[in-house]
């Protein structure tokens, strides 16, 4: 043991760095389909290493730590978040309000009940709301008090403490309610109105797979022949599904493909388009030519691009279309993509703001196209540090703020003003793609380990007080968990079927997005048998990290006593 306190003193990062990587592997475990999470795992394995012995890191690796993770979910949500405060998705933010500020009411409720401090107060809202980041701004909060250094201590291993135990039955309880108990209680059958909702969004009939997707795209030249002395629209128009002439070669030179050409006897000509539509190609312009060189002429490509205006923030496929007109000739959508989920196509399915398009077409058709709709995806994309450091400061800075109300100091903090930072960052990078770039990877990373590194920071330097406090609170924090996860979800339920009138199969997306809980959504979709609930998460999810991440200021300073 004296090895050990010794290595503990003179290099702690070295068991920090562990217990990230122990808790990261064993949140990964699965039994029977469920995990716990790596956030829940690396904190507990945190508090077991902390009894080792006395851990101390400077408070700068932890501010430093916590803003990256908090800077980052504001980055990935500020698109969607500023784009959500639209009429047509208002429903949908009204819910994850009325979800938070029933957690909020509750958490208050059971503080002044049981005389709960600051720290177990927002420990209980960080694990019943499942909403980790609660712990960087309360921590934050609680800093600005000018606590004493053991009274500041005993707060964040009560924040530890009360995360700890109620963190994993508010995620399992969520993870349930949503697939299973949510239907119910709205009378429905998930998998019957799942059913309902993918007719209505491909116009009114059952949708069949091979429509939902262009999974072959194609080009393939024609020497014409029948098709002599019509135009370019009507040969497209006969032909259908959006098959476009690419390339027009008469007598060795390329003429413009306008809709207003007219085709001549022996021109050459490229048609792009799905395998199956470039069947009917053949009786309609001529006998099919092997051209290998005027084909090598149009290059197809696969390109994903980032919806990122907010004028087509919640609508249709086909109003999209419309509105995007000519400038989406010879682009086909393959699939749209939502948090990293598939999501059904159909005319009628709703796009927002933060979803990726993957478009099939020749590469300037769909750079054409991509401008009137987002920004194209590139992978050797690489971070901007400077603006990522930047806004990270400008956040900090802006957290210093600060005002009394009844002698009780209010400020975002560090993690507030970080998640305001990378909200702004985020949408000033969705309106100016040239600067900010963040690509997924890196934001997973900086995600990962920022929260990560900060948990185990909390863990391990306050180890042994947070077991003191499970020990002697734990059966109460137990109860108070379940209420604060199950009654916000119950409300919010009522709340979207009986108030706002929401879809059931969107609603029940809805509140595993307010809830922050990815799991549930991919319980809801096995339940539902389609991929229908994936439709409610993005503009929950974005005000509900938003929402219930400034709540740990808010109940430090209505909980706070001196």
């Amino acid at each position: 043991m004296g090895t050990v306190r010794w290595i503990i003193s003179t290099a702690p990062e070295i068991f920090l760095l562990l217990a990230i990587a122990i808790g990261t592997v064993l949140g990964r475990v699965k039994v029977r389909g469920f995990s716990i999470g790596t956030t829940a795992c690396i904190l507990v394995v945190a508090v077991l290493i902390g009894q080792l012995g006395t851990f101390t890191f400077p408070s700068l690796l932890r501010v430093i730590l916590f803003s990256l993770f908090v800077f980052t979910i504001g980055y990935r949500s500020g698109p969607e978040f500023f784009a959500s405060l639209s009429i047509r998705t208002l429903a949908q933010v009204v819910m994850a309000l009325v979800l938070g500020g029933t957690g909020l009411i509750l958490v208050l409720i059971f503080a002044f009940t049981f005389k709960l401090d600051p720290g177990t107060a927002s420990g209980l809202a960080a694990g019943g709301l499942t909403q980790s980041s609660i712990i960087g701004t309360a921590s934050g909060a609680l800093a600005q008090l000018g606590l004493p250094n053991d009274a500041f201590k005993q707060q964040e291993a009560n924040i530890a403490a009360g995360y700890a135990v109620t963190y994993v039955l508010g995620y399992i309880l969520t993870l349930l309610y949503v697939p299973f108990v949510a239907p119910k209680l709205m009378g429905v059958d998930l998998k019957e109105e799942a059913a309902k909702l993918e007719a209505e969004l491909s116009g009114g009939n059952p949708p069949q797979n091979e429509n939902l997707h262009y999974r072959k795209f194609q080009a393939r030249a024609y020497r014409v022949s029948t098709a002599a002395g019509r135009t370019v629209k009507d040969i497209e128009e006969e032909i259908g599904s959006r098959t476009v002439v690419e390339r027009i070669v008469r007598d060795g030179a390329d003429v413009e493909p306008r809709l207003d050409t007219i085709l001549e006897s022996g021109d050459d000509i490229v048609i792009a388009g799905r395998t199956a539509s470039l069947v009917a190609a053949k009786p309609v312009i001529g006998k099919e030519i092997d051209a290998d060189e005027i084909l090598k002429a149009i290059p197809g490509n696969v390109i994903n691009v980032l919806v990122d205006s907010r004028d087509l923030h919640g609508r249709s496929i086909k109003e999209i279309a419309e509105r995007v007109g000519n400038d989406a000739r010879g682009v086909y959508l393959r699939t749209l993509t939502r948090m990293s989920r598939e999501v059904p196509l159909g005319p009628d399915t709703r796009v927002y703001v933060g979803d990726v398009m993957t478009l099939v077409g020749s590469t300037r058709n769909i750079e054409r196209a991509a401008t009137k709709v987002g920004q194209i995806l590139r992978s050797g994309d690489r971070a901007d540090i400077a603006f990522l450091a930047t806004g990270i400061a400008a956040g900090l800075l802006a957290g210093l703020i600060s005002f009394k109300v009844g002698g009780i100091p209010l400020t975002l903090g560090g993690g507030g003003g970080a998640l305001i930072a990378g909200l702004v960052c985020g949408w000033l990078r969705s309106r100016r793609p040239t600067i900010g770039a963040l690509p997924p990877a890196a934001q997973q990373t900086l995600s990962d380990l920022g929260l990560g590194g900060f948990i185990a920071a909390i863990g391990l330097g306050n180890g042994a007080a947070a077991w003191t406090a499970i020990q002697a609170h734990g059966v109460l924090l137990v109860g108070m968990g379940l209420v604060v996860t199950l009654v916000p979800l119950i409300v919010a339920t009522l709340f979207a079927r009986y108030v706002v009138h929401m879809n059931p199969v969107i609603t029940c997306g809805a509140l595993a997005g307010a809830m922050t809980v990815d799991a549930a959504v991919t319980g809801a979709c096995d339940v539902a048998e389609s991929q229908t609930p994936v439709l409610g998460v993005a503009v929950p999810y974005a005000v509900g990290n938003v929402v219930l991440t400034v709540l740990g200021p808010i109940i430090v300073a209505l909980t706070y006593t001196g």
